[in-house]
Parts: structure tokens; C-alpha cells; sequence
């Protein structure tokens, strides 16, 4: 009985060390694959997923990081209408006047049609608030922009 159970020993660890050896090979050829593959670039994600990510951060008051996600969005599509209307709301959040006013500008010439823009009320009121405020602060208003 014990011999049997030793021979069976025996086969396992050959089977084992077998395996172990097939595994160790691959393992071995694996590396040099990867140290040919360069690196990857990276990818900008599209712009919509650029203002979402931008509309988190500025949900969370990280309005600088907000600020760099409007921006990729725009070097990744110049004509994105929503990237202009966020960047637009977080220049008035941040208190840059003209910034906001003039990104409000850009995102209704960017709309697909002119009844969209014409439809864009709210962005029609943060546009007439923004003049007022503007206007208000007169010549020292530089210092917003």
C-alpha cells in the first residue's frame, strides 16, 4: 500500500515540475514580448467625456482641475457647444466676467442651428447678468478678466 502511495507521490510531483517547467518557459518569453511593445500615447478621452469629468470636478469645487478637463475637451473638438456653456458657467463661478461672457458667446454660435440658440435661455439671462456686472465694475474690471 505504501508503495503505491509513493508512486502515486512520484507522479504528481512529475506532473508538477512538468507543469512548472512548461509555465516557467512562457513566463520567460512573456518579457521579452512586452520590452518590444513601446509604450502606449496617451489618448484624450472625446469632449464629451471631457465635460463630464469637468462637470464632476466643479460639482466638487475643483475648479482648476474643472478648468484643465473644459479645456482638453475643446483642443479635442474646437466646435463642442456644452464644453463652451460649462467653461462658460465655471469663468462666472470663478468670477471672471469677460472670460464667461465671452465663452456664453461662443457656445451659442457653436449650437447646430440658430433656433437652438435662440432657445438657450438661461444662457441668454447669465449673458445679461454678466454685461451688468461688467459694466458695474467699470475700469477696474481688468482685474476679472
Amino acid at each position: 500500500m505504501q508503495c503505491r502511495l509513493n508512486i502515486a507521490l512520484v507522479a504528481f510531483l512529475l506532473l508538477l515540475a512538468g507543469g512548472l517547467v512548461i509555465a516557467a518557459q512562457k513566463q520567460q518569453a512573456q518579457p521579452a514580448a512586452d520590452k518590444a511593445d513601446p509604450l502606449r500615447p496617451y489618448a484624450s478621452p472625446s469632449a464629451a467625456k471631457s465635460v463630464e469629468i469637468g462637470d464632476f470636478y466643479m460639482k466638487r469645487d475643483k475648479l482648476n482641475a474643472a478648468l484643465s478637463r473644459f479645456q482638453e475637451a475643446l483642443k479635442t473638438d474646437a466646435h463642442f457647444a456644452p464644453a463652451y456653456r460649462e467653461l462658460g458657467k465655471l469663468y462666472e463661478k470663478m468670477g471672471f466676467w469677460q472670460k464667461s461672457l465671452d465663452a456664453y458667446q461662443k457656445y451659442l454660435d457653436e449650437l447646430p442651428s440658430a433656433k437652438d440658440a435662440r432657445e438657450a435661455k438661461q444662457i441668454h439671462k447669465a449673458i445679461a447678468r454678466l454685461q451688468k456686472e461688467i459694466v458695474a465694475e467699470g475700469p477696474t474690471s481688468s482685474s476679472r478678466q
